[in-house]
């Protein structure tokens, strides 16, 4: 199973389409959230560009594989992927 800790840097598969010199789909992941009434759990992570506003998004949808036929160009498998490259922080 995949897990991310608190402070990890994540690039949404989209970041592919973008600069990468560029901060463009980078996020900094917060932590899980669970809804108080559905008790769903949600993942809240921080964008690292622009206005770095917080987001959140279902769990299930967050950990989801991408849909290579909607985005058969893409190589990234998930939807949400730890960057693992120095160069592209900070």
């Amino acid at each position: 199973m995949r897990e991310f800790r608190e402070g990890d840097i994540l690039r949404h598969f989209k970041r592919e389409t973008v600069d990468q010199d560029s901060m463009q789909y980078l996020y900094q992941y917060v932590g899980i959230a669970i809804h108080s009434e559905s008790i769903e759990k949600f993942v809240v992570y921080r964008a690292l560009y622009g206005e770095e506003e917080l987001f959140i998004r279902p769990y299930e949808m967050f950990m989801e594989e991408v849909d290579h036929n909607k985005y058969p160009n893409i190589r990234q498998k998930y939807r949400f992927e730890r960057e693992t490259s120095k160069s592209n922080i900070g």
